[in-house]
């Protein structure tokens, strides 16, 4: 096993090493989350934390890590004797992302199961993070039948394996780590609240501490044990204050006083539920006892909101996490006096404890101005081919010149839209968009297993067995069933998509009411991508050609930031666009041939610039017909002339068109569009 890098060797990075290390000292906190760019020592500082988490006593020889003082009445390898137990290291779990669910939670054997009645189980990784750390790396890319499963862990307690009335039940207790790269896309939103804590990681910027980054990183290549040899006394030093930390932490009071500042924090901040509350009240007790004080102060409190709220005060994917410290100093200040009569006791220390790491200086992202959106044009300004137009003007009229490129305006409020889907049968990664063969959802046939068997059919397996069973010699009540008789079944669920957006950027969008009501539309969408696990990209075309602006990823709030920043003006060169977009989905097929794409056109139809710009535009739009794309054109023709040409378009592409009013989830023009059969109907 290699040497871990030490924990104490680790440089910066203040706010990440106290989330993991008041975990280690009260592992009620509930995890940490670790949100941050690539290269921040991130997974190197979780993996280190393992070295400095106090050992566990377990009964001897089991396999799910019983506590000999109070062992698990139910745990499959009991019932466990009185014995002297024996302690080792707390273990260090790694989920992998492409993990598969029998590797989680653990497997049956289904053969001996069903001809013996035996409950053959091999422990899965929750087993093994029993009384532990369990680690997710780039858990925001962790599937979604993984994730269903660590939250019913995380709020039993427990883990279940059932198998066509075959069940086994152990304990599953673990302290949740993950880490992140928001780039990359956000955690659900029910996965983001069991985390207790969140920090945010970047590299720093000041050159001495790069250089001595870099200093300790080679050193630890070079010489891994002899690294960590030279650290050895810091990481005891450090081991030890936990140790008394933990000691410490039974006799830590938790006056009415901060109490009631903890609970006119969460309020103030609006989050949801009571788990903010006391995750608050868990960390700031954690907070003193790591600072040696048997009294939580007002500094604690703010410390514990600055890593317990900022991930909780989301109210929609699009809006960044952090915590408005200023709003909180003034929640703080307004529940002190309350929280001074309360106490009675001797006022604490008012340095708080002097250890820096205890502070309130960390764990909090710079408030979020409200004037991060830009804001519209004066009414009066001009650009593209379409001018600002007077009220009952129509924006669609033809001939108009082109102008100058107009500033980024504002999206209208989104809205919930209705639901667009991939035709036909698909095999790509879980989501909640088309329909899919996947591992989890109704049963809709049986066949051969291919590998490990996952999902037992067990009509399809008795029916297979049951010709055979005076040939094999059957004389008892069991049924004689060999490998070749297991049938998998087969389910049909849901698949997320790769959602390519193709936006009009030209001057015939640019009137400001006009271009605000699509960027509010596509926002829409991009809310309904993220609520389905999809990846989005977005091509937009203006001028004289067409720009990738955000390639295809998981992280859709990066693509609606791009929506926002996005000038308009110029012509229309359709067919341009159009073809960009067919080169992302020519290489995205390539990566991943699996995940069917879904091409949404928002465009009022219009092609100009260059020789014979309608006919190119239909030329590729028939050849993403050609190779089966799924399309539909989102038509913003407006005014009260038009000209019909976004339907054009969605028939050259073999799809269809919706107006901006027909998106909207509430019109009356259905619930549901099957974008390619609807365009063929058409």
């Amino acid at each position: 096993m290699s040497t871990p890098y030490p924990f104490t060797a680790i440089v910066g990075q203040d706010d990440l090493r106290l989330g993991l290390l008041l975990n280690a000292v009260s592992p009620a906190v509930g995890g940490v989350l670790v949100r941050g760019e690539k290269g921040t020592a991130k997974s190197t500082a979780v993996r280190a934390l393992a070295a400095l988490v106090p050992e566990v006593p377990v009964v001897p020889g089991c396999r799910f890590s019983c506590d000999p003082v109070s062992p698990d009445p139910a745990c499959p390898d009991g019932p466990h004797a009185e014995a002297a137990g024996v302690s080792r290291p707390a273990r260090t779990v790694e989920l992998p992302v492409g993990a598969s669910e029998d590797r989680l939670v653990g497997a049956l054997d289904i053969e001996r199961a069903l001809s013996e009645g035996v409950k053959a189980f091999e422990p899965g990784l929750l087993a093994d993070a029993h009384r532990g750390i369990l680690y997710v790396d780039e858990v925001n890319l962790l599937h979604d039948h993984l994730v269903d499963l660590l939250l019913d862990a995380a709020a039993m307690g427990a883990s279940y394996v059932e198998r066509e009335g075959v069940s086994v039940r152990h304990a599953a207790r673990f302290l949740l780590v993950g880490t992140m790269n928001p780039e990359e896309g956000e955690l659900r939103p029910q996965l983001l609240d069991r985390f207790g804590l969140t920090v945010e990681v970047a590299a720093s910027r000041d050159t001495d501490e790069r250089v001595e980054v870099v200093r300790r990183r080679l050193a630890y290549d070079d010489d891994p044990e002899g690294f960590a040899g030279r650290w050895a006394g810091e990481e005891e030093a450090l081991r030890e204050r936990i140790a008394a930390a933990r000691a410490l932490l039974p006799r830590v009071v938790l006056g009415d006083g901060v109490l009631r500042q903890i609970a006119a924090t969460c309020a103030a901040f609006e989050v949801d539920g009571m788990r903010a509350d006391i995750v608050m009240a868990r960390t700031a007790t954690a907070l003193a006892a790591w600072a040696g004080r048997e009294v939580v102060t007002a500094d604690d409190v703010r410390q514990a909101a600055l890593l317990a709220l900022p991930h909780r005060r989301r109210r929609n994917p699009f809006d960044a996490p952090g915590l408005d410290e200023d709003k909180l100093d003034q929640t703080l200040d307004e529940a002190g006096p309350q929280a001074d009569d309360d106490d009675d006791r001797p006022d604490p220390d008012p340095d708080g404890g002097g250890n820096d790491d205890g502070g309130g200086g960390g764990g909090g992202v710079p408030p979020q101005a409200d004037g991060d959106r830009a804001q519209p044009q004066d009414e009066g300004d001009s650009g593209g081919d379409t001018p600002s137009q007077a009220p009952g003007d129509s924006p669609d009229a033809p001939g108009r010149s082109t102008g100058a490129e107009q500033q980024p305006v504002a999206s209208a409020e989104p809205f919930r839209t209705k639901t667009l889907s991939v035709p036909g049968l698909g095999e790509g990664a879980a989501g909640r968009r088309s329909r899919a063969r996947t591992e989890h959802g109704r049963t809709t046939g049986a066949r051969r297993p291919q590998g490990s068997l996952t999902k037992l059919h067990l009509a399809a397996t008795v029916q297979a067995a049951a010709p055979h069973q005076r040939a094999r010699g059957r004389s008892g009540r069991g049924l004689v069933v060999r490998r070749d008789d297991l049938r998998q079944a087969t389910r049909e669920g849901r698949e997320g998509n790769l959602v390519l957006f193709v936006v009009d950027a030209s001057g015939s969008m640019a009137a400001r009411q006009r271009m605000s009501a699509v960027k509010g539309a596509v926002l829409s969408l991009l809310l309904d991508a993220y609520q389905r696990r999809d990846k989005v990209g977005l091509v937009t075309f203006r001028g004289k050609d067409a720009e990738v602006v955000l390639p295809p990823t998981s992280s859709v709030d990066a693509a609606a930031s791009r929506l926002e920043s996005l000038p308009t003006g110029g012509r229309t060169p359709l067919a341009a666009g159009l073809l960009k977009a067919h080169d992302v989905l020519r290489v995205e097929r390539l990566r991943d041939p699996s995940r069917r794409p879904l091409l949404v056109v928002v465009t009022d139809g219009r092609a100009t610039g260059g020789p014979e710009p309608v006919a190119l535009a239909g030329r590729a739009g028939r050849l993403h017909r050609s190779e089966g794309t799924a399309s539909v054109v989102v038509d913003c023709e407006s005014g009260y002339v038009r000209l019909g040409l976004a339907g054009d378009l969605a028939r050259e592409l073999g799809g269809t068109a919706v107006t901006l009013h027909e998106l909207r989830a509430d019109s009356i023009a259905g619930l549901v569009k099957d974008v390619t059969a609807a365009g063929r109907a058409a």
